[in-house]
């Protein structure tokens, strides 16, 4: 029985797909201590007062806003905490948490959101920071050392869950350790169910290149209907140019009125390669579907003509194609809601975790429940 947790993310500056996974971890460790690099509570997920430690980058004048800045700075950081008294470190990464240090006789288990993208997907990463690519010949440099740390540290962990099949594969192939998937799940309190539908279709994502908004509002533009867009980004002002009167930007929604644009939308819209994706899931828990980029995480957990529809390409036609025919199909949202609650729930995940760990590591007499 581990007697002391310790729950280590990447930073907390921002409120996203993995910040959401480990305010549930949060919340069902409430006596564990919390670790990141970056804090900045005003813009992130309700830790409900809870004492964070943070690392000396806090210090750092606007450290939490420029935070992607200081990659080559990460892993010294977290090398740099002091988790020696803790039996259990939980960490939840997309790419630096996993180099904590911990003593010999403790137990490393990382919730893994991907391999570090800007180190092994750098084109696609750096696509939207354009005035980094002047510099592209210099971090070129940096980046290959930090690959080499990256792979070192990749090593840490005594156990990964990883998100998807997809993420679970390129743990495979980028730091040769296996990895157990466990969808990650959703808040369902946090979602309400609508039958009824306005005439809109939504799209919830940081306005990043690789998100693909582009090509949302390329092809709503050319039918002229509904679209919402929340979130905020780098892209914002080039989507805005381009967009026609049919589509409105939102920017940063509070959560109870993300959660009626949600139950009430006509459906999600994902056109990025998503390594997991909890939006599409969110869609569902709300009786919504959606119409989502037929590639990386949502094939763990979409069912298409039941709970969403595919499109084959990142391009608008056919996305413009995958929308006609969500036009044309009777959804069920009471069965998209039931798939959310059977599959996607926390006590569902944390009974596949114990699972895991009862079958791979009984001897350990480790468990994640009291």
């Amino acid at each position: 029985m581990a007697k002391k947790i310790a729950l280590v993310h990447d930073y907390l500056t921002q409120s996203g797909g993995a910040e959401r996974v480990f305010e549930l971890l949060c919340k069902r460790f409430p006596d564990a201590d919390i670790f990141t690099s970056l804090y900045n509570p005003s813009n992130t997920i309700d830790l409900s007062k809870r004492s964070v430690t943070t690392t000396y980058l806090q210090a750092l004048p606007g450290a939490s806003h420029y935070f992607r800045m200081l990659a080559p700075f990460y892993y010294p950081a977290f090398q740099a905490l002091d988790l020696q008294d803790y039996d259990l470190i939980i960490s939840s990464t997309s790419s630096f948490a996993k180099a904590v240090r911990k003593r010999s006789d403790a137990y490393h288990i990382c919730f893994c959101h991907n391999v570090t993208r800007f180190l092994w997907d750098t084109e696609t990463y750096l696509r939207e920071y354009k005035d980094f690519k002047k510099f592209y010949p210099v971090l070129e440099k940096i980046f290959r050392l930090m690959r080499k740390a990256d792979l070192h540290y990749g090593q840490s962990p005594d156990l990964y869950i990883a998100n998807s099949s997809t993420v679970a594969q390129r743990i495979r192939d980028t730091y040769e350790k296996e990895a157990h998937v466990v969808n990650y799940p959703i808040d369902i309190s946090r979602f309400q169910f609508s039958e009824e539908k306005d005439n809109y279709y939504l799209v919830s994502a940081r306005l990043l290149s690789y998100k693909k908004v582009d090509i949302i509002v390329e092809a709503f533009n050319r039918l002229g209907w509904n679209l919402l867009v929340m979130g905020k980004g780098p892209e914002m002002r080039r989507l805005k140019q381009g967009a026609s009167d049919n589509i409105q930007f939102l920017g940063h929604v509070s959560d109870e009125k993300r959660r009626k644009l949600f139950a009430r939308a006509k459906g999600v819209i994902v056109a990025a390669l998503e390594d997991y994706g909890l939006v599409p899931i969110e869609a569902n828990a709300c009786g919504t579907p959606t119409i989502t980029y037929g590639e990386g995480g949502v094939l763990d957990t979409q069912i298409p003509g039941k709970t969403g529809v595919f499109f084959e390409q990142q391009t608008a036609e056919s996305l413009t194609k995958a929308l006609h025919q969500a036009e044309r199909t009777q959804w069920d949202p009471s069965y998209m809601r039931n798939h959310a609650l059977t599959h996607f729930t926390e006590a569902v995940f944390f009974d596949k975790v114990n699972k895991v760990l009862d079958s791979a590591y009984r001897n350990k007499k480790l468990t994640l429940v009291s």
